[in-house]
């Protein structure tokens, strides 16, 4: 079982952990104790293997890791991760000789590397933005797991006056085309923005795409 250090976290969200997985007991303690320095939450592992049968996927935060261990490499980690849809933060941490192959992992989708020997202060900047990264990842996935909620609640017709509001239809068209009365889109309308909880079309395209 991994060993857990918790503390109050002032960076990022409360929640959020640093996963540390290596097979050097000298390198978890003191990166543990690294973090416990500045009130970060981690829990260790003692392998690749470790991590895989007990990480907790409601857990957020970043994963450091090593690149070289027996039985499953940092990058065979990293792999597992992204076939099996862990989105954590990966840092790899690596020996001047394994640098083209943390160039590779961040090519596959590692957010960072750290060269040995790294300072303290470098690695818990990586990490701090690793959860930066993290916790925005999660706020987005949160507030779209939201937005999906809003749309479950209009009826059939609310969405099908939406969609061609959307696409920049006036009342007026969209009645026409529907064979219905300007009042009577109108009523659908109001009733779709109080459910989309907006009070234009503008907003409601900004939160079905944040992201334009």
């Amino acid at each position: 079982m991994p060993t857990q250090l918790s503390r109050s976290m002032p960076i990022a969200a409360a929640q959020s952990t640093v996963f540390v997985v290596d097979d050097d007991p000298e390198f978890r303690e003191s990166v543990s104790l690294l973090l416990e320095s500045v009130k970060l939450k981690a829990q260790v592992f003692v392998s690749a293997e470790d991590f895989v049968e007990n990480y907790d996927r409601e857990q957020g935060g970043c994963l450091v890791s090593d690149i070289r261990m027996p039985g499953m490499s940092g990058m065979e980690l990293q792999k597992w991760m992204s076939e099996n849809d862990v989105k954590l933060p990966v840092i790899l941490v690596t020996a001047h000789a394994e640098v083209p192959m943390a160039v590779e992992a961040m090519r596959a989708g590692a957010v960072d590397f750290i060269q040995k020997p790294y300072s303290p202060q470098q690695l818990l900047e990586r990490v701090k933005q690793a959860l930066r990264q993290d916790e925005l990842r999660r706020a987005e996935e949160r507030q779209e797991e939201g937005t999906l909620t809003l749309l479950a609640s209009l009826t059939p017709r609310e969405r099908e006056i939406m969609d061609l509001l959307l696409d920049g239809g006036t009342s007026q068209r969209i009645g026409n085309r529907l064979k219905l009365s300007t009042k009577t889109v109108d009523f659908h309308r109001r009733n779709m923005l109080d459910k989309m909880r907006v009070d234009s079309i503008v907003e409601l395209t900004k939160i079905l795409h944040p992201r334009d």
